[in-house]
């Protein structure tokens, strides 16, 4: 998630100081899928706008070797690092995607910080440290940016001589003067302790012969100033020191230490019908300076709704669009109350907890092809995927399977796919399994498979990928609901290798209810063993599996196991926790 808390900086530069809102870069800087490279008070600045015109201010280093951004490559949507190919989102920095780790999710902590950014009078502004009630420079409205020039001169020496630039010096601060006879504002950016760069402001539009008068006079001012630096002493850079990114920032407090955690809060800002059956949710954070964290494809986000209960729903955003989150959401006919409360009790304007977005159904990139198969709701976590493989360019399709094309939603989002969008409507079950066996018929090298939607076809589809000869790594699903009859009836012992407890399951009661019952810790989700939030190691004895997260391939492997649903074919179980 985004960071705005304040970093540690060179102590002779007095706060109130790094609190001014400073010009950093002028507007045309921050040139089409370009990274400009900014600094203040020494602090090294990566500056660049996305194609959705946001105008991204972030300390300029890559997380992982410390490289500079500035030298990496601007999508439009993301940055992407020039070294090693991590990706850091629009607006709130938070690292998308990690090829050398690309069956993984990278954790939402990995975020670059971030500093506040305004674009006015043709210039980008910032701070590094704005505190409350720090004023924003009160300029009129039609001002016209002249040509910025460097000096290398310390911010001092700037100010003394720059009285002298027009008649009627008024200081407005310590970093900006205003001239009345000329109506020139001169703003001071103190880049470091040695070099500080004049940007003037005048009443516009202007001519060439006025903007010819005053890169004249600025010429002349540099030249003077810098011949009076050149017989004082050099200043020592300034220092900031790059501290390790703070990963605490949240809005509220979690409701509660015990299950699924909701604690954001965001307003309800669209709530539309988007196919019959399916209504989409517009989620935007209740204060716009602290962006929700960074989404990636696959992720879903837990709701707390109006009756108390808590449930999950995956998200459609694609890449860079991270001032929102939008999920989409079924009307069961048989709703156990989440899709009825989503559908009946919730409102536009209204405000709710989440939680950050979980993701246990990444997306990998490495692939040569990849073929995602969506049935029904199931589309929503296939539609984000699609978009993050088509804004990179890499080969895939969606398959999509619906009753009708009223069924099919977010028309908007898969008109922009193209011909990669393949509906399949109507098929009954047999239908199905006949399109799911051509979809599969050849596996082929570093192809890859993405299936989500109701259980049954989540079955036919792995079961055929099997026959077909897909190798189980590359086959990946994501169950909504666990549709398996549970059986509880089993006692059994565990061991807390790392807690030094020995508890008792009896039956009736999950391995995560007894584990709360003792004071410990467990994540939770959707607690049906879908989702995998609650996977625990097991060091020693034989788990009885009965979730529909784990491969069949994990499941032999019996070294994990998802607590809220299996339990032990043996007498005793070794977990790691």
């Amino acid at each position: 998630m985004p960071i705005t808390s304040t970093p540690p900086q060179d102590p002779t530069i007095p706060p109130e100081h790094l609190a001014q809102w400073l010009p950093v870069a002028s507007a045309g800087d921050l040139a089409l899928r370009h990274v400009f490279h900014g600094q203040l008070w020494g602090q090294e600045l990566a500056l660049w706008r996305a194609d959705d015109g946001t105008v991204n201010v972030w300390e300029n280093r890559c997380l992982h070797r410390g490289v500079r951004l500035s030298v990496g490559l601007n999508e439009g949507r993301e940055l992407r690092c020039i070294y090693h190919g991590w990706r850091y989102a629009n607006r709130t920095a938070g690292c998308t995607y990690i090829p050398a780790h690309p069956a993984d999710a990278p954790a939402r902590t990995i975020c670059n910080r971030t500093y506040e950014a305004r674009e006015a009078h043709g210039l980008i502004w910032s701070a590094v440290a704005p505190q409350p009630g720090t004023v924003w420079p009160d300029l009129p409205a039609d001002l016209t940016a002249l040509r910025p020039l460097p000096v290398t001169a310390p911010l001092d020496l700037c100010r003394e001589f720059a009285a002298d630039l027009a008649e009627d010096p008024t200081p407005l601060s310590p970093f900006c003067l205003r001239f009345g006879s000329r109506a020139l504002w001169l703003f001071l950016q103190p880049s470091d302790a040695g070099k500080t760069i004049l940007r003037g402001l005048i009443p516009g539009p202007v001519g060439r012969d006025v903007l010819r008068y005053w890169s004249h006079r600025f010429e002349t001012l540099r030249r003077r100033i810098e011949a009076q630096a050149a017989h004082q002493p050099a200043p020592a850079p300034y220092a900031p020191v790059y501290a390790p990114v703070d990963p605490e920032l949240a809005a509220m407090p979690a409701r509660s230490r015990q299950g699924p955690k909701t604690e954001l809060r965001a307003r309800i800002a669209e709530h539309r019908q988007t196919a019959e059956g399916i209504c989409a949710l517009r989620l935007e954070p209740l204060e716009p300076r602290i962006p929700l964290p960074t989404p990636q494809p696959g992720a879903h986000i837990d709701i707390a709704l109006p009756n108390g209960l808590t449930r999950q729903y995956s998200l459609t955003n694609g890449p860079g669009e991270t001032g929102f989150y939008e999920i989409g959401v079924k009307l069961e006919p048989a709703s156990r109350g989440g899709s009825a409360a989503v559908h009946g009790d919730l409102r536009q304007g209204d405000t709710v907890a989440l939680s950050a977005p979980r993701n246990n159904f990444p997306l990998r990139r490495d692939a040569v092809q990849t073929i995602l198969l969506a049935g029904g709701i199931g589309i929503t976590p296939m539609l984000a995927m699609a978009q993050a493989l088509a804004a990179q360019g890499l080969d895939y399709c969606l398959h999509a399977f619906a009753r009708s094309a009223a069924h099919l939603p977010f028309a908007e989002r898969r008109d922009r796919l193209g011909d990669a969008f393949q509906p399949h409507l109507g098929l009954d079950p047999q239908a199905v399994a006949a399109q799911l066996e051509q979809i599969l018929a050849a596996p082929g090298f570093a192809r890859h498979v993405y299936v989500c939607g109701p259980g049954a076809m989540l079955d036919a589809a792995r079961r055929i990928a099997a026959d077909r000869g897909w190798p189980e790594a590359n086959v990946h699903f994501e169950y909504f609901s666990n549709t398996k009859t549970l059986d509880d009836s089993s006692r059994f012992e565990i061991a807390l290798a790392r807690s030094a407890m020995t508890l008792q399951v009896p039956a009736g009661t999950s391995i995560l209810e007894v584990l709360r019952a003792n004071g410990v810790d467990m994540p939770s989700s959707c607690e049906q063993g879908a989702c995998g939030t609650c996977l625990a190691g097991v060091l020693d004895g034989a788990p009885d599996h009965q979730d529909v997260y784990l491969s069949q391939a994990e499941k032999a492997a019996g070294d994990r196991i998802m607590t809220c649903v299996s339990r032990a074919r043996s007498g005793r179980l070794v977990l790691d926790l």
